[in-house]
């Protein structure tokens, strides 16, 4: 019997932590949650907002990071996307909300229609040019998709609070030595509100 290929590399995916724009630290099972499985490198998808963020992840692997739309502190510091090679894959790196125009509109058809995935992989895909993996943020939501034989994948927002009826999650991708990829989104436990009396670095 043939043994099936070992995982080449272990990568931990993350996006949306609002620090310290709408939350005062990291959840705080991110770190423990990357440990265990033991990522090899980290891609941030945005929304990141402060260095020590960073800083703290880079602890724990290299990491990755584009831009996102509440990125101010990062302006001139990190790219809108970034395309990365791990293995015999390449992944694009982005947020996930386009330009201002596009995150204008996009604000104005939530209101109307609600979350559509499809809005955001459309714009998107104007992006892509030959990455097998496309890892984006901005929703906050969880999403695994085969779209045009490329993996999209979104590994939700690992805030400690969101919004959304999903819980704060992040996202692991194994690559096989033959270029093979596999998606997975981790739950973190909920967790109502920061600690008040310190940051969570």
């Amino acid at each position: 019997m043939v043994e099936p290929p070992q995982p080449l590399l272990t990568v931990g995916v993350i996006a949306d932590t609002h620090v310290p724009d709408r939350y005062r630290g990291l959840h705080p099972f991110l770190e423990g949650a990357l440990r265990e499985r033991k990522v090899e490198h980290i891609l941030h998808a945005g929304d990141i907002s402060t260095p020590e963020v960073l800083e703290r992840l880079n602890g724990i692997a290299p990491v990755s990071a584009v831009r996102g739309n509440r990125d101010w502190a990062f302006s001139g510091r990190l790219p809108w996307q970034r395309r990365v090679t791990l293995g015999k894959t390449t992944i694009l790196l982005v947020h996930g909300h386009g330009d201002f125009s596009h995150y204008l509109r996009d604000k104005f058809w939530y209101l109307v229609q609600g979350y559509r995935a499809e809005r955001y992989l459309r714009l998107i895909e104007r992006e892509v040019t030959d990455e097998q993996v496309i890892v984006f943020g901005h929703t906050h939501r969880p999403l695994i998709q085969q779209r045009g034989g490329r993996l999209y994948f979104n590994p939700g927002s690992a805030a400690i609070y969101t919004a959304y009826a999903e819980r704060p999650s992040l996202g692991i991708l194994t690559i096989d030595m033959n270029g093979a990829v596999e998606a997975k989104i981790v739950y973190l436990p909920e967790v109502q509100s920061a600690p008040k009396d310190k940051r969570n670095f």
